[in-house]
Parts: C-alpha cells; structure tokens; sequence
C-alpha cells in the first residue's frame, strides 16, 4: 500500500476505473450478443427494432474509451450489413 496521499487516492481511483470499465465492457459484449442471436437466429424483425438502440448503447461505451470507437463502428456496420444481406433473401 502506497504511502503518500495523493498515490492512496489514485490507486482508489484506478480501482473504482477499472470496476466501470469492467461493467462498460460487460454491457458492450451483452449487446453485441443479444443482436447476433437475433441476427443468427433468423428473427430480422427482432434485429431490425433493436439496431436504434444497439447503436446507441454501443457507441455510447464507446465515447467513454472503454471499447475503441473504430472497433465499434466496425461491428455496427458489419451487423447492419447482415441484417440488409438476410433481409433480401
């Protein structure tokens, strides 16, 4: 355990960071794991409703630095990819 002060508070804020961070991640790979069960599952109409929202979650953790933005977006666009290719089937 540090003994300076202001290192005590910082570790106390790295802890409490990282703890965010974790939930951030969490919510991230729920999200990304609900719209691929639709997506895969066949339920377009279910993927087609939930896109607004997935989006807005997503990039929202995104803005945050806890998932890369570009890793974000990649996925977004591939998911909307999918969802466009099966809809066309």
């Amino acid at each position: 355990m540090p003994n300076i002060k202001s290192t005590v508070r910082r570790v106390k804020r790295s802890k409490k960071q990282a703890l965010i961070n974790r939930i951030r991640k969490s919510k991230y790979k729920s999200a990304v794991k609900k719209m691929m069960a639709y997506v895969d599952g066949g339920k377009i109409e279910n993927a087609k409703k939930f896109l607004p929202s997935f989006h807005s979650q997503v990039m929202k953790i995104a803005k945050t630095g806890s998932v890369n933005k570009k890793t974000v977006s990649r996925k977004i666009s591939r998911i909307t990819k999918k969802i466009n290719k099966s809809q066309k089937k």
